[in-house]
């Protein structure tokens, strides 16, 4: 009778420690593969942007969207080429902003400005195809 109970003790007491150490394991496993690091875009501060209020289209244009769209890298139509954006353009505004903002083909969710609103997003948009 004893030798059962002190085996029961030592299973139970067992099971505790395993249950522990599996904790511990996955807390490990957390911390070996927590990111070392956050990428910073050079001016994208959400504090600067709220502090100023919303950005201009052209201002977004030239500080986020031109590096790609300025030059066509990785097959971005260019702003203000009627012949890369008028198929874009035919789809309509809403699929425009969508690609934009959740990101399309090659360009990441809102390009290269993490910090700007939909409505700035829009505002570049219209600028890229202002007199198309």
């Amino acid at each position: 009778m004893k030798i059962k109970a002190l085996l029961v003790l030592g299973a139970g007491l067992l099971g505790v420690f395993a249950g522990q150490a599996d904790d511990m394991a996955r807390d490990a496993i957390k911390d070996r593969i927590k990111p070392v690091g956050q990428i910073h875009v050079a001016g994208a501060q959400a504090q600067t942007a709220a502090a100023s209020g919303p950005r201009s289209g052209a201002d977004v244009f030239k500080s986020s969207c031109f590096a790609c769209h300025g030059t066509g890298v990785m097959g971005a139509p260019k702003a203000g080429d009627a012949a890369g954006w008028n198929d874009r353009i035919a789809k309509g505004m809403d699929t425009l902003l969508n690609h934009a903002i959740n990101g399309f083909n090659a360009m990441p969710p809102k390009g290269t400005c993490g910090n700007c609103s939909d409505e700035e997003i829009k505002a570049a948009i219209e600028h890229m195809i202002e007199g198309l």
